[in-house]
């Protein structure tokens, strides 16, 4: 195994252009993310053929080329279990790797396991153990160490080598532009994770439509702080606090008071709440949010089950792990939708899905559950 360390612009330079004509680039990134709201880069792999190319953002002053490369649709950009590589380069560059080949959904796809780690995945291809001895290595110092530097090149070069064996294997089952389409979804859904957020907190359903307003404005008020501070959403209030906040509505510093809020937090954003909170009642109705649905009933939670044994049936026949097929609350949404409830169709819903998962289950709704 190979691998050079890139510490300037004209190696950068030298070695996107020696990519050019490349079919397929292995793709990972080390971050550190413990105390801030967005994952500090703190590494670029690349790799085509037997050598690794470690970039050093730390010491790159011209990021463009990369965020060309990513972008290039001649190119796919083959990750494994990419979310978390994907907000750093949304934070960083401000562009997501297109065309994408996630290797952990393709193993699921062709039926390998569902949520395979890249450990895993490499041992099983190839036959090959990895050592783990960087995983919680800190990527920000600097120098790196000979050790980091060929933990970081065996992401690479092994993912190249999974890649060329599940292409391979997605080709012959006709899945392969499944794992492209699953890849551009995930971009699509990462420019989404923080929309609505108030509607993940425990018990918001229980509240009426001015207090999910108010929570809703205290969540969106948490998101930007959050982001501007570059700090966990928690550090600033809690989901709790939140809940508390829509709930009582406090007027005034003394009401604010009897919020559960450390105290620092209270000296550092009680006047920010209490302007989100007083616009919140300048609302009308109109723009409120609907109140949100109460959780499903024993028969509902039965009409799940049925859903996901006909899934299970789907993926036996398509030969794939069942998990890849839906998501969790996506059987409670297709309940929901068959009573006449008003959904937003999640967008792994279109493309292969619909004809061969959705629409089936659908059918089942309106068959038997409804």
């Amino acid at each position: 195994m190979n691998w050079e360390l890139i510490e300037s612009d004209a190696a950068l330079e030298a070695v996107l252009e020696g990519l050019q004509s490349c079919t397929a680039v292995a793709v990972d990134t080390e971050f550190m993310r413990t105390n801030t709201f967005y994952p500090k880069v703190a590494l670029l792999q690349l790799c085509y053929g037997d050598t690794a190319w470690l970039i050093d953002p730390l010491t790159i002053k011209d990021t463009s080329s990369i965020a060309r490369f990513l972008t290039d649709e001649r190119i796919v950009k083959v990750l494994h279990s990419a979310s978390e590589d994907l907000e750093v380069f949304q934070h960083w560059l401000g562009v997501l790797p297109s065309p994408l080949f996630d290797t952990q959904r393709a193993a699921g796809l062709l039926n390998r396991g569902f949520g395979l780690g890249y450990r895993a995945i490499v041992q099983s291809l190839c036959d090959v153990d990895l050592p783990k001895g960087e995983t919680r290595s800190d990527w920000l110092q600097r120098p790196l160490t000979q050790s980091q530097c060929e933990y970081a090149a065996q992401d690479v070069v092994y993912l190249l080598r999974v890649y060329n064996l599940l292409k391979e294997e997605s080709l012959a089952q006709d899945k392969y532009d499944w794992v492209l389409a699953d890849g551009a979804d995930a971009r699509v859904n990462l420019a989404s994770i923080a929309a609505d957020y108030y509607k993940k907190i425990k018990t918001a359903w229980k509240l009426d439509s001015r207090q999910l307003g108010i929570l809703s404005a205290v969540s969106h008020w948490r998101e930007a702080t959050a982001r501007s501070k570059d700090k966990p959403r928690s550090w600033i209030i809690d989901d709790k606090a939140c809940l508390a906040l829509a709930q009582l509505d406090p007027r005034d510093s003394t009401q604010l008071q009897q919020i559960d809020l450390p105290s620092p937090a209270r000296r550092r954003y009680g006047d920010a709440l209490l302007e989100a909170l007083e616009k919140q009642r300048e609302m009308a109705p109109a723009f409120l949010p609907e109140a949100l649905p109460e959780p499903l009933t024993p028969q509902q939670r039965n009409g799940v089950k049925q859903l996901k044994s006909r899934a299970r049936s789907i993926a036996d026949e398509l030969k794939l792990a069942p998990e890849i097929l839906l998501q969790a609350k996506d059987y409670e949404l297709l309940l929901r939708q068959g009573a006449g409830q008003t959904v937003e169709e999640p967008v792994h819903w279109r493309g292969w899905r619909r004809d061969l998962v959705i629409e089936p289950l659908k059918q089942l709704v309106r068959d038997t559950l409804i």
